[in-house]
This record gives C-alpha cells, sequence and structure tokens, in this order.
C-alpha cells in the first residue's frame, strides 16, 4: 500500500491523507478544509489533488472543521463510499457541516455584490446546505475500542484522544498478500490534564503511525489554571477599565471550556457580576450536544454532575441567537464578556465584534487556542498594530492577548506520552502531520531522541510506498 498527504502538510488546516491498497482500494483518513491560509485559502479548499469518486471509504478523525468540513464537496465531486466514525462525531459534524454551509453561501452573496459592481463574474461556494445534507446518510457509527471490518483485508479500531467530543485516532490493520500491518492516525491528540474530557487511551503497536505536531515544541502553561487566566482578563479589562473582553473560541470544544470554568469560579464565588454572553447559535447547538455525552467526561466532572447538572451554566450567562441580538451587543456601553465564533477569527459573528471594538484601548481581545499565522487571530497576536477587517484598515488600540493552557491539542509532553504504548523500533516509520514546518523540525529531533528511527515530515500531495 502506499500514502498521499493532500492537506495538514507542514501547516496545521485541511488534514486529507489518502491510503491506496494493493488492490487498488482507496481509502482517505479525514477530509478537511484549509483555513486561514490567506489568498491561497479558496484555491486550496477547491482542489484536492485526487479524484474523488475514486475513493472508496472515508474514515473521519473527528469532527472539526479542519477534519471535517470539505466532506460535502467530495460527496459533490463523486464520492459514494461509507464515512466511518465515532457516533459524538457524526452528531457533532451534523451540526458543523449545515453552519459551514451556510457560512459558505452567506460569504459568496457578500463577495458577488461586489463583483457584480465591478462586473466581475460570480463565484459560487465550496458547496451549500442541500450539499451538506446529501452526506449525511452516509455516516456509519463505530463505537470506541474494538476492531471493525470495513472493507475485505482492512479493519478499524477507534480509541479515545480526548480533544474534542468523539474525537478518535483511527487504526487500520491492513492485510495484503498475507502480511498485515497496522496503520495507525493520531487525528488530533488531546490534554492528559484537560478539565473536561478523558485522557487519551493507549493503542495497539503500529507499523506506521501518522502523527499531529501543532505544538509539538511547547509546553503548555501548567502553574496558572484557565480559571484564574480567564480571571485575571475579565477582572483587568472588564472590572478595572469597564472595557469589552472579547474572546474568539471554537465553537465545539472551547467554547464549553470557557464556560465550565467560568461556572467554576462561579462556584469558588469569584467570578465577577458581569453579562456573559455566548454569541453565536453553533455554540449554543454544540453545548447542548456535548452535554448528551457525559460518558467521555473525566472522573472529576463526573462526581460534579452528581452535584451539578449543568457545568457549563453559570449566573448572568446569556446566550445571543439572532443576527439582531448579535448586533445590539455593538451598542453596549458597559462591560461585559462575549464568546464568540469563530476560534481564528476568521469568519462569523466574532469578526464583527472585533470590527466593532478593536479601536478601543478599554477593550481587550483574547485568543485561547491556535490561529494560522495568516489568520485574523494570527495577525493579532503577531503585534500587528494595522488589520483589514471586511476591506476595512483598523487600528490595534485594544489589548490583544493569548491562553496558552486553554489549548485541546497536547503539547510535545502530551504527544510523547499518546507515543509511549509504543515500542518505536517496531515503528517503521512515523510522519509528522498538522504542524507548521518549523516547529515539526523540533519536534522531529526530540522523537528521534526517544528512539524512533524514522520521521517524515511529507509536502504536500508527497506519496510514498509502506512496506
Amino acid at each position: 500500500m502506499k500514502i498521499a498527504f493532500h492537506g495538514a502538510a507542514r501547516t496545521v488546516t485541511g488534514s486529507k491523507h489518502l491510503l491506496t491498497l494493493k488492490n487498488g482500494k482507496k481509502i482517505l483518513l479525514d477530509c478537511g478544509m484549509f483555513q486561514g491560509m490567506g489568498k491561497e485559502t479558496d484555491s486550496l479548499n477547491r482542489h484536492f489533488g485526487f479524484d474523488p469518486a475514486e475513493v472508496d471509504i472515508l474514515v473521519l478523525s473527528h469532527a472539526h472543521i479542519d477534519h471535517s468540513g470539505l466532506i460535502p464537496r467530495l460527496v459533490k465531486e463523486g464520492f459514494n463510499g461509507t464515512i466511518y466514525c465515532t457516533p459524538a462525531t457524526r452528531a457533532l459534524s451534523v451540526i458543523l457541516l449545515e453552519d459551514s454551509a451556510e457560512i459558505q453561501e452567506d460569504d459568496v452573496k457578500y463577495i458577488n455584490k461586489k463583483r457584480k459592481a465591478e462586473g466581475q463574474p460570480y463565484l459560487h461556494p465550496l458547496y451549500t446546505l442541500d450539499d451538506a445534507k446529501k452526506c449525511f446518510d452516509m455516516f456509519r457509527e463505530v463505537e470506541y475500542g474494538s476492531w471493525f471490518r470495513i472493507e475485505e483485508g482492512v479493519e478499524l479500531l477507534f480509541t479515545d484522544v480526548g480533544h474534542i467530543i468523539g474525537s478518535a485516532a483511527v487504526h487500520l490493520r491492513v492485510t495484503e498478500q498475507g502480511k498485515t500491518q497496522q496503520v495507525s492516525f493520531s487525528g488530533d491528540v488531546g490534554r492528559y490534564r484537560d478539565i473536561i474530557l478523558r485522557s487519551p487511551d493507549v493503542f495497539p503497536q503500529a507499523d506506521f503511525i501518522i502523527l499531529e505536531s501543532t505544538y509539538g515544541n511547547s509546553l503548555h502553561d501548567l502553574q496558572t489554571t484557565t480559571p484564574d487566566h480567564l480571571l485575571e482578563w475579565i477582572e483587568k479589562v472588564c472590572v478595572q477599565r469597564g472595557g469589552k473582553l472579547i474572546i474568539p473560541a471554537f465553537s465545539v470544544g472551547r467554547t464549553q471550556e470557557i464556560l465550565y470554568s467560568l461556572n467554576q469560579l462561579e462556584v469558588e464565588r469569584r467570578l465577577p457580576e458581569l453579562d456573559y454572553f455566548v454569541d453565536s447559535p453553533l455554540s449554543i447547538e454544540a453545548t447542548e450536544l456535548v452535554k448528551g455525552y457525559p460518558q467521555y467526561f473525566n472522573k472529576t466532572i463526573q462526581r460534579l454532575l452528581q452535584t451539578d447538572n449543568d457545568p457549563f451554566h453559570f449566573n448572568g450567562l446569556k446566550y445571543v441567537k439572532t443576527v439582531e441580538e448579535s448586533k445590539l451587543l455593538n451598542f453596549r456601553n458597559g462591560p461585559c464578556v462575549i464568546i464568540s465564533a469563530s476560534g481564528m477569527a476568521d469568519a462569523g459573528r466574532v469578526k464583527h465584534h472585533i470590527s466593532n471594538n478593536i479601536e478601543n484601548s478599554h477593550n481587550a481581545i483574547l485568543m485561547v487556542g491556535y490561529c494560522e499565522p495568516n489568520s485574523l487571530g494570527g495577525r493579532l497576536l503577531a503585534g500587528k498594530k494595522e488589520v483589514s477587517i471586511f476591506g476595512v484598515s483598523h487600528e490595534v488600540h485594544a489589548e490583544i492577548g493569548s491562553v496558552r493552557s486553554m489549548s485541546a491539542h497536547g503539547d510535545y509532553e502530551d504527544l510523547s506520552q499518546f507515543l509511549a504504548c509504543q515500542d518505536p523500533r517496531m515503528v517503521k516509520k512515523l510522519f509528522l502531520v498538522h504542524g507548521e514546518f518549523d516547529v515539526q523540525i523540533q519536534f522531529k529531533q526530540r522523537l528521534i531522541n526517544k528512539g524512533f528511527l524514522d520521521v517524515d515530515i511529507p509536502e504536500r500531495h508527497y506519496e510514498i510506498g509502506l512496506t
């Protein structure tokens, strides 16, 4: 068999890795959307680098858009196979892909108004809401922990990686010409001290490993807890300066972690009496869905649920559903906290909030996760003094901050612990994906020092045989 890397290769988004078996069958690991790649983004998402109609099976590690977001386009261009994932991943994928489709359609409408005025041809969305709905019947749910036959000579095992609800490492046991080999794909590896989810599971010895490397050169801050970090920013911005604290947050995973942390502050009677807005219909829906899978929570949350039936709610929390309600937040003069998608601040309602508040020095924008360097969040974290939002230039006077302790991706210690169940001498080749190239270079050396003999950092569309 051979493997080709068509996304998340020397970059963090667009996860897509294509296995081709000796009998010609093709199995795609993830079908993610590129995000925050500047002017390249649209072109990258319109050209797969392979023929979707030739793909027989898609195995999805988890529901985040950079792993699932091009599934409707894959189907639109001819894929007609089965999509395997965990039950929670299917449930989350439905709401995330529908939301992504609506964003595609809205963005194109906005862009086409300008193109019409300039006499340019119209653009088309990557896919529509109807396209997204057509793919949902193709999903097949597989639980964690048991090998499952998906094709002649191919078995699938999902193990929990604690990244978001339903996230999994993908293990394929492939038998060809009497020889069996295991290919393990990490998906995104979570934290071993996550405040909500279980720690990643161990997995059987692999022959080949495809490993994410987002924070392969970093250690997360463990000295200060996430609630303490958030409280520090709330007191500084809202209580002392009377400003607005805007927190771009991914709808699945990060928003729930913020809400849980704020709930914890209230339980400890440390939460300032303010209005806390979750301005994202998708975040609201995702939070309700996450509550439906308590079996994936860690033991601490399990115990908390015995006395607190909703660890994601607290006094002052308000959900904003309509566009009109969202716009009214711009006319508020008093201090408040606004939690809104997207996490990289490159789309969604949070982009409007940043546009309306970035020039006021009383306000702050707090990034709580990874941002592609070319995304709005990435440019703000890089210290840009002026940024363009919706084609309008804004001077950056609001304070820009980040909370590293909130990452849902493991640091290099977490990733090393994830690999601790493996004998490195038995791993024929380890591929690093889902990371910036300079980070991967450093992480590669760490892995070599731990005994892995062959560590490769593939470029996009790179193909290699697995023997």
